[in-house]
């Protein structure tokens, strides 16, 4: 494991040369540079794989990502991270300012020095790794601004660490789509930080793509204050390695939250997410649906965690994860999960594994359909519900169409 024989032979004059930030994430991995196996985040990964994702050169170097046809067009604002172009836009209605060095310090240097070590070694090892070519950190205010495109990549044969901070200010609304393309035998680290004021509303699409033996870990952190609505549909495909690791927290209540998301893997692929919710004030809200879809001998894994202390009160949350298993040999494993102190509050979960439905299939070949056509009809419908919840143009992607045909 390259990336962890690199910290273990860290020197002092090396350190020297690193920020703040990187220094307080080495301190944490120096002790700790692996997460613990029995550790519930990480109990179902396979070792072997993350093992592999590790085992790269880490590189600093911007590598111009092979983007799908059509993706960054329209009346957009796109961003790839990492190319260190400086931005600065004021326009009469909105503004979009980068974030000082010492900002970001001040928003994430006390999360990444008292959390979980287990919890947070995703973070703790993309902020190490991230250099300041690699991270941006953006001021967003006002409304009717264009979405935002943010992109970051990996490079064949290396393992590329990029981080994401974004402050959207009181009464700020703004669609923002983030894509993770994974090159072909290869690693990418990426974090994201949201933070979110008050009454601001964000529509955030997450899609990570991965071609052949490409691996990821995405974080995303998000903090919600009052008022504030936050509505993330996410998609996750094509990685030998995928975990994404979703971690909101309404820090006053009266928040609202929603997330559905997607993972499709086949062959020997493991793709996971992992969502904690918490809920720090009265009156919060989530709605969150989690798909996964396993065929060939994939694995795929969902583990869910709402919070809900005794400040709490009057929380309405709900956590539903629906499956799709399309071969006797592939592995789904599930568990959404309570936990629950305050005793006002409207909190449910569920979880169902299941296959296409035979009789469907039998109406629509009755109909003239072949079994291809009548499945892919089938997955079409299963797959539209989330793919609906992405801000993304269907003239700039047909994202339905490439999933149709990746499997």
């Amino acid at each position: 494991m390259q990336i962890i024989d690199n910290i273990s032979n860290e020197n002092n004059n090396s350190l020297s040369q690193k920020s703040r930030l990187q220094r307080i994430c080495f301190d944490r991995l120096e002790k700790s540079p692996l997460p613990n196996r029995k550790h519930e985040s990480w109990r179902l990964s396979s070792k072997s794989k993350l093992n592999r994702f590790l085992d790269y050169s880490h590189s600093k170097e911007f590598h111009q990502p092979n983007i799908p046809e059509g993706l960054l067009r329209g009346e957009t604002i796109n961003i790839i991270i990492g190319q260190n172009k400086p931005i600065s836009i004021e326009k009469k209605n909105w503004k979009i300012r980068e974030l000082s060095e010492i900002e970001i310090y001040d928003l994430i240097n006390e999360k990444l020095k008292q959390s979980d070590s287990n919890d947070n070694w995703s973070n703790l090892l993309n902020q190490y790794l991230s250099d300041r070519n690699n991270i941006l950190g953006l001021n967003i205010a006002g409304k009717n601004i264009p979405r935002l495109e943010l992109l970051c990549n990996s490079q064949n044969n290396f393992l590329n660490a990029k981080t994401l901070f974004l402050t959207v200010e009181k009464d700020t609304q703004i669609e923002i789509l983030q894509i993770n393309l994974g090159d072909t035998n290869s690693s990418l680290s990426s974090s994201s930080y949201l933070f979110l004021g008050e009454n601001s509303s964000i529509s955030h699409g997450m899609i990570s793509y991965g071609e052949k033996q490409s691996n990821l870990i995405n974080s995303l952190n998000v903090i919600q204050e009052n008022e504030s609505s936050y509505n993330l549909g996410s998609l996750q495909f094509g990685f030998d390695f995928a975990r994404f690791e979703i971690n909101v927290n309404q820090v006053k209540g009266n928040a609202k939250t929603n997330i559905k998301g997607m993972q499709i893997s086949k062959n020997n692929e493991e793709l996971s997410t992992y969502a904690k919710i918490e809920f720090n004030g009265p009156n919060g809200y989530l709605d969150q649906l989690n798909k996964s879809l396993a065929r060939d001998r994939s694995h795929s894994i969902f583990e869910g965690l709402i919070v809900v202390p005794q400040i709490a009160q009057k929380t309405d949350a709900s956590q539903l994860s629906r499956n799709l298993l399309l071969s006797n040999y592939a592995k789904i494993d599930t568990k959404p999960q309570l936990e629950i102190i305050a005793d006002d509050v409207k909190c449910k979960h569920g979880a169902t594994i299941s296959q296409l439905n035979e009789n469907e299939l039998f109406y629509m070949r009755s109909r003239g359909l072949t079994l291809e056509q009548a499945s892919k009809l089938q997955l079409r419908s299963y797959y539209q519900e989330v793919i609906d919840f992405i801000p993304i143009s269907e003239s700039k992607w047909d994202i339905l169409d490439m999933l149709l045909k990746f499997q």
